[in-house]
């Protein structure tokens, strides 16, 4: 086992653990988490214009009801 002695603000820490791509990776599913949660607020957004409204941005209600046409324009 891997054991090193890392110094912050003072103190000694232990570090008996090191993945170095342990950090990347998480940062990877909260950027794919936040980019899951913006297209699904955008989606919702978009379902609760009105006809009219969805027609002045060129869009029609059944392709806001499509997860491919919707998801592919952002």
């Amino acid at each position: 086992m891997h054991s090193s002695n890392i110094t912050i603000a003072g103190r000694n820490v232990r570090s008996s653990h090191h993945r170095p791509g342990l950090l990347p990776a998480a940062i990877t599913a909260v950027r794919w988490l936040a980019r899951k949660i913006g297209e699904r607020r955008n989606r919702n957004a978009l379902m609760e214009l009105s006809d009219d409204q969805l027609k002045d941005i060129g869009l029609s209600r059944g392709q806001t009801e499509s997860d491919v046409h919707v998801y592919s324009r952002y």
